[in-house]
């Protein structure tokens, strides 16, 4: 059929308008529906072709996306990786220094007196502030306590207190020279800090007590990641006029150092957090522990040292807990083990008292198993408990008709005031062995390692390794012990007599039960913020509130009955049976409440 004709062009016309693009004369009609055909696959074609063109768009983004997700992970885990040298000022394994030198650095009272032939070490309070002038850049300090401004009367009575304004001053006077002040408390409300924040320190506050249900008793310095000193003395003008404290000044070693750097990066990391993280950053990892120690040059003789730190939660990888270290130091003794501790109380306080064994058997083993000699030196003072007694005697009924078996203990009472209060507490918390040293800041008590966070330090040196005698610091801090042990201040603990550490009574009522008690039950230090002495000369300065242990009376005002074996026993009443335990110490506040 020919379509040529009038009707032609307009059917070409149409066929152009459908865009067909077909000639404006002589196609066929097969023409025409081939390309009809022909436009339906190429429309077809190209509607595959965007869906697959929109798939890809897809595909694209997810991939885009998992990119992303990728970038930001694997820059997590760079982040968490620790690179030597990096943002550590350049220290790293291989050029930091081991050859370090230890001074041993005290705090004796102006009312304890020692012969003048005995061992003597360099004042806290001079240490310290000789650290403040070693300082170039940074200084980084923990402390369980800031109260380092004493009251005009307190200052006026003791002279020696204000050795805690002159180290504020100092502190205060780095921001003049261009000296970062990093400080690490749990402490909340504190004046100093307060005055130190404003001058330019960076102050972190950590709540140990959300945390851990405890409380941070952590004591120590890092300046520039090269010198540090930790002890039992705390940034509280007590600890560098009225209490009896020890502690190391290590110098020129910046491995130890910088170890000591990143617990402190704990702390500074867990400031206002109510959780731990499930995960610590490779950079807080410990560089050396009980099984790697540091292997490093003390006082020119050859050492392994390493840090320790509690409670467990707060420990990350790689690093031994004080608990680990007080076992090692012990269990590695050939001939002695002689302890100095605030308080001694193998004790778990949480809804009732529940024995903790760790300690306790550490020293048990130590009698029975290896024959090794154990000296006890526990302060006597307002807080000890009365327990206390009571498991130093069923250690040493260990070695009742036992050969080469020795425990010696003793209690170090200092001066007694007319109103009974006590001067020149022992605040020591250390250990000494044929072998090692061990420094920490916590008390050897079940809560303490399980709640509170402290930190140790570790030096082992082999017996005899030095050329010249004393010269090493395991021999020098055996000789602080034992001058302490043989002193007019140390007693026996005697078969027919209970020492009586403070005449005055402790009263039941100082706290409410919600300040005294944890969270589920479980006792804790330092339940409330420690408030500045005021201005009462009946307070000596030295003495802590007025919360009994578990509501047990004083040994002064007990019974005591002589029993077989001359082991002395308490007779209680019916009314005293241990409650709450308040685990305190001279650092969880010091004002106490007595009856006339």
């Amino acid at each position: 059929m020919d379509l040529r004709g009038p009707r032609g062009p307009a059917v070409s016309q149409d066929l152009k308008g459908f865009g067909l693009g077909i000639p404006a004369a002589g196609i066929p009609a097969s023409g025409v529906i081939s390309a009809v055909q022909q436009h339906d696959y190429s429309a077809s074609v190209w509607l595959r072709r965007r869906d697959k063109l929109e798939h890809s768009q897809q595909k694209c983004i997810v991939v885009f996306a998992l990119l992303c997700c990728f970038a930001v992970l694997v820059a997590l885990i760079f982040s968490a990786v620790d690179v030597w040298g990096e943002d550590e000022d350049g220290i790293t394994e291989d050029n930091c220094s081991r050859d370090c030198r230890v001074v041993l650095v005290e705090n004796i009272p102006e009312d304890v007196s020692f012969s003048d032939s005995t061992a003597s070490h360099l004042p806290l309070s001079a240490g310290l502030l000789g650290l403040l002038d070693r300082a170039i850049r940074l200084v980084e300090i923990v402390s369980p306590l800031w109260l380092l401004n004493s009251s005009e009367y307190e200052s006026s009575f003791q002279p020696a207190a204000r050795q805690g304004r002159v180290l504020l001053s100092r502190l205060l006077a780095l921001k003049s020279k261009k000296i970062q002040l990093k400080v690490s408390s749990g402490m909340v409300d504190s004046a100093e800090l307060k005055t130190l924040a404003g001058h330019g320190a960076e102050v972190h506050y950590v709540n140990t007590t959300a945390l851990t249900k405890g409380r941070l008793h952590s004591s120590f310095w890092v300046v520039d990641r090269r010198h540090f000193y930790i002890g039992s003395g705390s940034m509280d003008w007590r600890s560098l006029a009225t209490r009896k404290e020890l502690g190391a000044l290590v110098y020129n070693c910046s491995c130890l150092a910088l170890d000591l750097h990143r617990v402190f990066n704990v702390y500074w990391a867990l400031q206002y957090k109510d959780f731990i993280p499930s995960f610590w950053s490779k950079r807080l990892f410990a560089l050396f522990n009980k099984d790697s120690p540091l292997q490093l040059t003390v006082n020119g003789t050859k050492a392994q040292a390493y840090v320790s730190t509690s409670p467990d939660v707060f420990i990350p990888k790689d690093r031994s807990s004080d608990l680990e270290a007080i076992s090692w130091v012990i269990k590695d003794a050939r001939h002695f083990v002689y302890i100095s501790i605030t308080d001694y109380l193998p004790l778990l306080n949480t809804s009732s008292y529940r024995y903790w064994s760790r300690i306790d058997g550490f020293l048990r083993e130590a009698l029975i198993l290896r024959r090794v000699r154990v000296r006890l030196l526990i302060s006597c003072w307002e807080n000890t408990h009365p327990l206390t007694f009571n498991f130093v005697w069923s250690l040493r009924s260990l070695c009742v008709e036992q050969a080469d078996c020795s425990l010696e203990a003793k209690f170090f009472k200092p001066k007694v005031e007319r109103d009974g209060s006590l001067r020149g507490i022992n605040h020591n918390r250390f250990m000494v062995t044929d072998r090692a040293i061990y420094l920490g800041n916590l008390d050897w008590m079940g809560n303490e390692f399980t709640y509170n966070a402290g930190v140790g330090l570790v030096v082992s040196q082999a017996e005899g390794a030095a050329e010249q005698k004393n010269s090493t610091v395991v021999e020098q801090l055996r000789a602080a012990f034992e001058r302490d042990w043989f002193s007019s201040y140390a007693r026996s603990l005697q078969a027919n007599k209970i020492p009586v550490c403070s005449k005055k009574r402790q009263t039941n009522a100082a706290l409410p039960a919600k300040d005294s008690q944890l969270n589920g039950g479980a006792a804790r230090r330092h339940d409330t913020v420690p408030a500045p002495f005021p201005n009462d000369p009946k307070d000596d300065g030295d003495v802590v509130r007025s919360e009994s242990y578990g509501g047990l009376t004083p040994l002064a005002d007990q019974e005591v009955v002589q029993l077989e074996h001359s082991q002395p026993q308490i007779k209680r009443s019916a009314w005293d049976r241990p409650k709450e335990a308040n685990n305190q110490s001279p650092e969880s506040g010091e004002i106490l409440n007595t009856s006339p």
